[in-house]
């Protein structure tokens, strides 16, 4: 692993490279961005996909968005349009790889990173490849679905005095992570446990503005626009974080090439390490074998 930096909009992003063996794999070889989900950082479970993707022979680049992790700028924002512009800088970064293949660029994306990658890919052509996994699809739609009425309006009722307070002082005021990222027990017990084996911390307070952040992004809306661009969406069956619905109805949206893959009694943080982790990578693995070409191997 190679620690990296580049620039976004001014300013200045960490990341990693993760290379395959050069006996291996020689020549160019295709390359894969991955971006991390709502409140995580470039350390926190994309290593261990990185890895996977580089051990057959794809490059792997992971980084940290504007103020997350090591990066510069204003922390912890959502910033979903920043992070897609983000998504582009570490395109243009990759491309300057050596032994990359600058026309074989895949992204890969987990939980809100799967609408990051989704908006990206439909916007940039240098994209040959998309995969969402327990992605989100449509911002409000999401925050709604996993929320009882009495939840949702203690949400909305955030959101109103936050953005007021923003009018008045132009800052937004911090908020438990809990109260705007909807999490059931399973997923609050596994969350906890690998935040507390990152490096760079993990965000315990956000700033309300997320909330009308993510109201404002809506992915599903664009995901036609993203064909031919192949698109693979992985979910599971017992997600009560991102529903399985994201996925279904992002599906139902997209034109061809597109396939969704649901795997069975998994919730949405059991994705990330075990079985769910290894079903959902040889899935991804498929995908990018099929509609990049197997990486060229010694």
């Amino acid at each position: 692993m190679e620690s990296v930096s580049f620039y976004s909009e001014g300013v200045r992003l960490e990341g990693n490279v993760f290379r395959p063996d050069a006996a291996a794999f020689p020549g160019h070889r295709p390359v894969v961005v991955l971006c991390h989900g709502y409140t995580g950082t470039r350390d926190l479970y994309l290593p261990d996909a990185a890895r996977a993707l580089a051990e057959v022979g794809y490059v792997g680049v992971t980084f940290d968005y504007k103020g997350w992790g090591t990066s510069e700028g204003p922390t912890r924002r959502l910033d979903p349009y920043g992070r897609v512009a983000d998504t582009q800088a570490a395109i243009t970064f990759a491309t300057t790889l050596p032994n990359v293949d600058i026309g074989r660029i895949a992204l890969f994306g987990w939980s809100f990173g799967g609408a990051t990658v989704i908006w990206t890919g439909a916007h940039d052509r240098r994209v040959k490849c998309v995969i969402s996994a327990v992605g989100v699809g449509d911002g409000p739609v999401w925050m709604r679905r996993v929320r009882s009425d009495a939840e949702w309006t203690a949400l909305m009722k955030i959101a109103d005095e936050d953005r007021m307070e923003r009018l008045r002082t132009g800052r937004s005021r911090m908020s438990a992570r809990a109260d705007i990222l909807w999490l059931d027990e399973e997923s609050k017990r596994i969350s906890a446990a690998g935040r507390a084996n990152t490096t760079a911390g993990s965000a315990t307070e956000i700033p309300a503005e997320f909330i009308d952040e993510t109201l404002a992004f809506r992915p599903q809306w664009i995901v036609d626009r993203l064909a031919p661009t192949p698109l693979l969406l992985i979910t599971t069956d017992n997600d009560l974080v991102v529903p399985q619905a994201e996925s279904e109805q992002l599906y139902a949206a997209a034109k061809e090439p597109k396939r969704l893959v649901v795997l069975k009694d998994f919730g949405h943080y059991a994705v990330y390490s075990g079985e769910a982790f290894r079903q959902a990578m040889a899935a991804t693995i498929a995908w990018l074998d099929q509609h990049m070409g197997q990486p060229s191997r010694g």
